[in-house]
């Protein structure tokens, strides 16, 4: 850090600190961002750092742009305009993209990233041995237990590439942290964390030696007959169209598909479907109408921002999967891991917002949307 000018070091601190608190407080963080974002603006002024951006931030400024032309038009375009504040989230990307000038820079926030993700387990671990009532579903520093859920699985695909990839760069430490991050994980009960956390496996050994695919059901089974009685019977429920939340869920989508069939150019406006599928018409439950989403990132986006801002969202995801899957092949390369990582947090993600609104979980996004970044601000380093 020597020969840094204070701005330079005082936005390398702030982001720094931003990843370390990424998984503890969502409060912390957006007040380390905007530190970081004024110094960074300071550094573009100065001429000491260049804008730049990879290839998946514009299609991801198309979503943001398209989502204030549909808060214009919304049922309630005061509550949707006040949800747009998220979309300032997406600055990250640029930030972190021209953030680093040398290799041990980035290093430095990958150790930041360990370090979250080691207290967060440890924590959720902690707490479930020793205050949480048989049955209850850990949620770590978080307010919800999918939120923990959500930042487990990234975290966790970070880990998965380092230890498939990461040629010595303490792999025993990345994998403690994967096992300490499946056990936390275990411990939220969110079916859809384990299955996209077992989505990122697959990626990864994909990546790595494609024909090894055939022992993951063998790992799955036996993990399965080791887990306790109520991890197994949580399990079981993804195929009961008894279980509670699967029938929610089943409404959640019929309610949707009525929704974007009635509102299908920008929707009803951000934030503003749970107030649209009160309507007797849309065929949900009272205690469905007390969720504030339809548990699908698919569905959500398309029913309260249109048909139009899903498919530019869903060329974000693309464009991103894409390059990452480019920068993951390289042997020896040394953004290699991180990539691999970010391509498997990826994939774990879209396959959990399947079946939960996760995009809209301001922890979750601004975790994915440094991760995704990181290796091609390492990769624009060379």
């Amino acid at each position: 850090m020597t020969g840094k000018s204070p701005w330079e070091l005082g936005f390398l601190c702030a982001l720094g600190l931003a990843v370390l608190f990424s998984q503890e407080s969502i409060s912390i963080v957006q007040s380390l961002i905007a530190i970081a974002l004024a110094a960074w603006i300071v550094l573009l002024v100065r001429k000491e750092r260049r804008f730049g951006v990879p290839a998946f931030f514009w299609p991801l400024l198309a979503y943001a742009a398209l989502s204030l032309l549909s808060s214009a038009f919304s049922v309630n375009p005061g509550e949707s305009f006040r949800d747009d504040r998220e979309l300032l989230l997406f600055i990250l990307v640029p930030m972190v993209f021209t953030a680093f000038k040398k290799a041990e820079e980035a290093d430095l926030i990958v150790v930041a990233l360990l370090g979250s993700g080691f207290i967060n387990v440890l924590y959720s671990i902690g707490y479930g041995f020793l205050k949480a009532v048989p049955g209850e579903r850990v949620e770590g520093f978080m307010s919800h237990y999918m939120t923990q859920a959500g930042l487990l699985i990234l975290f966790g695909s970070i880990a998965l590439g380092y230890i498939f990839f990461g040629r010595g760069r303490n792999p025993l430490l990345w994998a403690g942290s994967l096992v300490l991050a499946f056990y936390a994980l275990i411990l939220t009960l969110t079916r859809s964390g384990w299955i996209g956390l077992g989505v990122a496996l697959v990626v990864i050994v994909l990546l790595w030696k494609p024909k090894t695919i055939v022992l993951l059901p063998v790992l799955a089974a036996l993990l399965f007959f080791v887990a306790p009685r109520t991890v197994r019977d949580r399990a079981f429920s993804i195929f009961s169209l008894k279980d509670p939340s699967n029938q929610y869920r089943i409404e959640y989508a019929k309610a949707g598909a009525k929704i974007i069939a009635d509102f299908p150019l920008l929707g009803t406006g951000p934030n503003t479907v749970s107030m649209v599928f009160q309507n007797p018409k849309y065929g949900l439950s009272e205690m469905a109408k007390r969720n504030v989403h339809l548990h699908s990132n698919i569905m959500q986006i398309a029913a309260e921002r249109g048909i139009i801002t899903l498919l530019a969202w869903l060329a974000f995801l693309a464009t991103a999967f894409l390059s990452l899957l480019k920068l993951a092949r390289p042997r020896g390369a040394p953004h290699r891991p991180l990539a691999a990582g970010a391509l498997a947090a990826l994939a774990a993600f879209f396959a959990a917002g399947f079946f939960e609104f996760n995009f809209g979980d301001s922890e979750v996004a601004t975790l994915l949307l440094i991760i995704l970044t990181l290796p091609f601000a390492i990769a624009r380093l060379r």
